[in-house]
């Protein structure tokens, strides 16, 4: 699971994808999909209201 957060955090454009569902994990079950998704949704806003 590491691996692959790793890798849409190299990979922005991917995640776009996969909350837009055009794109999905292979191997990885929807419920724990959405807790990635969340996941950088949570880390967005955190982002944006500590430059605020």
């Amino acid at each position: 699971m590491m691996n692959v957060i790793q890798y849409l955090e190299k990979n922005p454009d991917l995640v776009a994808l996969l909350k837009t569902q055009k794109a999905s994990l292979v191997g990885i079950s929807s419920l724990e999909q959405k807790a990635i998704l969340d996941a950088f949704n949570s880390e967005r806003e955190l982002k944006s209201v500590a430059w605020q």
